[in-house]
């Protein structure tokens, strides 16, 4: 299988991604207790919107795979949403959605009253809907693997690891 074309979000276009996803969540007159970064790929954005919306911000972390590090977050997040407290979920891409399909089935399919998903980049063809996205791509169009600002740090070798775990994305 080919390389994929990587493709940099370059700074000025996360910020105008950050300043979208706060409006949209300003405009939607719905405020949330608390703004939840998924790790690895939503904690950047998670941070500057938990600035952007003046709201604190908790964190779990389902890309290391250690249930640790993601279980006992889990439980305690679904048991906030069960309090009735709003968590805005936030990451970076929903592209095949099975990240936010995990986070929704593990917090009790909470309603939108208490549970919303943000992301910068929304697949329309994901198997999971997400509540607010900053831009919108169809994979059947869009073939590009985004490079975001937190991972150029990273070796070209390292970024097409993390695509070789699912190159069909952009097949």
């Amino acid at each position: 299988m080919p390389e994929p074309i990587l493709t940099d979000i370059v700074m000025e276009r996360y910020l105008a991604q950050i300043e979208a996803l706060a409006d949209a969540v300003v405009a939607s007159r719905w405020r949330p207790d608390w703004i939840v970064g998924v790790g690895r790929g939503g904690l950047a954005p998670a941070t500057w919107l938990s600035h952007a919306l003046g709201r604190p911000m908790l964190s779990v972390d389902l890309s290391a795979q250690l249930p640790a590090f993601a279980d006992a977050l889990l439980d305690a997040l679904r048991l906030r949403t069960e309090a009735g407290e709003r968590l805005l979920v936030v990451d970076d891409i929903n592209d095949s959605g099975r990240t936010i399909l995990r986070l929704r089935g593990a917090l009790g399919d909470a309603d939108a009253a208490v549970l919303r998903v943000a992301v910068l980049i929304d697949n329309v063809r994901s198997g999971a809907r997400v509540d607010y996205s900053a831009e919108t791509i169809d994979r059947a169009v869009t073939k590009d693997w985004f490079v975001f600002p937190w991972e150029k740090m990273a070796s070209r070798a390292s970024i097409l690891a993390d695509w070789c775990e699912e190159p069909d994305r952009t097949a």
